[in-house]
C-alpha cells in the first residue's frame, strides 16, 4: 500500500481542459484516491460544486505554479501528478522538477517540443536511475501517432516476422480549438523557439543522422497525392510535434534492443477523400504557410486578439459532435503492407485529449505493475514507450477504436 495520500493529483484542474479531467475522472476514476489542485482556491470549489456529489469528498490543494515549495508539498503527496495547465514551458517546469526529485509519475497535454528537449537534457538520467515516468505529450498530441505506429510495427515484427520499414498516419477530423492550445502556439514564437522545433529528431538520443535520412524525415510542407491511399494529402498541422515524438520512441526503443526497423520512418498528413481532395488539400497548406508567418510576423498581438484566451473553448455541442479518424498504412521490410485505424466520437482537441490524457495517469496508478519495462523503466519517455499496450487496452475499453491489420 503507497504511503502516500493520493494516487493521482489533477492539477489546473480549474481551467477549460483541467475541469474536462475532473469530469472524467468523476465518471471512470473507480476508487482510487485522487484530488484536484490549481492555483486559485474560489476557482477549484466552483469546479466541485458545478460537477456536484461525484466529487464532494475530493480534495482541493492549491499551490501556484511558480512557487516551488507549494509545490513540492503537493507533488510529495501523489504517485501520480496529471498536469493540464499551459503553456508547459512558463507553468511545467517546476512541477516537473519536483516530480523527478520526489520520483512521482507524470502525464501532461504538452506540443511543446522544445521544452521538452529541455527537460530531456535535465531530467531524463535522473528520473530514468529512479524509475520515474515523466510522459509528455499525452492528448491527442501525441497519443494517437505514437500509440499507432507502435502497435504497427509491434504488428508487423510478430505477425510477419520482420521489422517495419515505413508507418503513415492520415487524419480526419472536426471540433474546434481552445485557448490554451493557441497560447502554446504563440509562446513558441515569442520565445524564439520556432527555429529550434523545426528538427525532425529533436527530441532523439544524440545521434548522427545521415543525408538520406534527414531526407526521408524532414516534413512536407505542399498538398500531394497519396498513392498508397488514392487520396489528396496535406501536412497535418501537429506533425512537427507528433513526427518528433515517434521518432524518439523508435530510438529508445532501439536503445532498449527493440526497435521497430532498421531504417524505419514516420510521417502524418491531413487526408482528403473525393475527386476534387486536391481543393482542400491545397487549401489547407497554403492556410498553415501563411498562419504561420503571421506568427512570425508583427501581427501576432493582432491575432491573438481576434482567437480564443487561455479558459475560452468550443461549446459542449461542438466538443460533443467532434470526431477523429487517423488511418495507420504500415510498410514491412519484405514490402508488405499493413493498415489500421484509431478513431472516436469527441472532440480531439478536448475530449479525445481528456480520454488520452486522464487513461494515461489511469495507467500509471492502476495498472502499475503491467507496465513496459517493468518497474525499473523511468526518464523523459513517450506514451509508447511508457505505457504501450497496457494503454491501448484501457482506451479500448473506454470506447475509442484501435484496430491493427485488419
Amino acid at each position: 500500500m503507497s504511503t502516500r495520500d493520493y494516487d493521482v493529483v489533477l492539477y489546473g484542474a480549474s481551467g477549460f481542459t483541467g475541469k474536462q479531467t475532473v469530469e472524467y475522472f468523476a465518471q471512470h476514476a473507480g476508487p482510487i484516491r485522487w484530488a484536484i489542485a490549481g492555483r486559485n482556491k474560489a476557482k477549484l470549489e466552483a469546479v466541485k460544486t458545478q460537477i456536484g456529489d461525484a466529487v464532494k469528498p475530493i480534495d482541493v490543494l492549491v499551490a501556484d505554479s511558480q512557487d516551488q515549495a507549494a509545490i513540492d508539498a503537493i507533488v510529495s503527496r501523489t504517485r501520480v501528478l496529471l498536469t493540464t495547465a499551459g503553456p508547459f514551458a512558463l507553468y511545467g517546469t517546476k512541477i516537473v522538477d519536483a516530480c523527478v526529485r520526489f520520483k512521482t509519475h507524470y502525464v501532461d497535454i504538452t506540443g511543446e517540443t522544445v521544452w521538452a528537449k529541455e527537460l530531456i537534457d535535465r531530467y531524463h538520467a535522473q528520473a530514468a536511475a529512479d524509475g520515474t515516468r515523466i510522459i509528455p505529450f499525452c492528448g491527442f498530441d501525441s497519443i494517437p501517432s505514437d500509440l499507432g505506429a507502435y502497435l504497427m510495427a509491434r504488428h508487423i515484427q510478430t505477425t510477419l516476422g520482420v521489422g517495419c520499414k515505413q508507418v503513415k498516419a492520415y487524419f480526419q477530423m472536426a471540433g474546434g480549438v481552445n485557448g490554451g492550445t493557441l497560447a502554446t502556439a504563440f509562446n513558441l514564437y515569442e520565445s524564439g523557439q520556432a527555429k529550434q522545433a523545426r528538427d525532425p529528431f529533436l527530441l532523439n538520443p544524440p545521434s548522427d543522422h545521415s543525408p538520406e535520412e534527414q531526407r526521408r524525415n524532414q516534413d512536407p510542407t505542399s498538398a500531394q497525392y497519396d498513392q498508397d491511399f488514392g487520396s489528396w494529402v496535406a501536412p497535418f498541422v501537429m506533425g512537427p510535434i507528433n513526427t518528433r515524438v515517434v521518432r524518439r520512441s523508435n530510438a529508445l526503443f532501439g536503445q532498449w534492443q527493440t526497435g521497430y526497423g532498421a531504417n524505419f520512418a514516420y510521417q502524418e498528413y491531413m487526408k482528403f477523400d473525393g475527386g476534387f481532395g486536391w481543393m482542400p488539400a491545397t487549401g489547407l497548406s497554403t492556410g498553415a504557410a501563411l498562419f504561420q508567418v503571421a506568427l512570425a510576423s508583427p501581427l501576432r498581438p493582432l491575432l491573438k486578439s481576434m482567437l480564443p484566451a487561455p479558459g475560452q473553448g468550443p461549446s459542449e455541442k461542438t466538443m460533443n459532435e467532434g470526431w477523429f479518424r487517423c488511418e495507420l498504412l504500415g510498410v514491412a521490410d519484405n514490402g508488405q503492407i499493413v493498415r489500421g485505424v484509431i478513431k472516436d466520437q469527441g472532440d480531439p482537441g478536448n475530449r479525445a485529449t481528456v480520454k488520452f490524457l486522464c487513461e494515461s495517469a489511469l495507467c500509471l496508478a492502476v495498472n502499475s505493475n503491467d507496465l513496459p519495462g517493468g518497474s525499473t523503466r523511468g526518464g523523459l519517455l513517450t506514451p509508447a514507450t511508457a505505457l504501450g499496450d497496457v494503454l491501448a487496452k484501457r482506451l479500448r475499453d473506454a470506447g475509442m477504436t484501435i484496430e491493427i491489420g485488419k
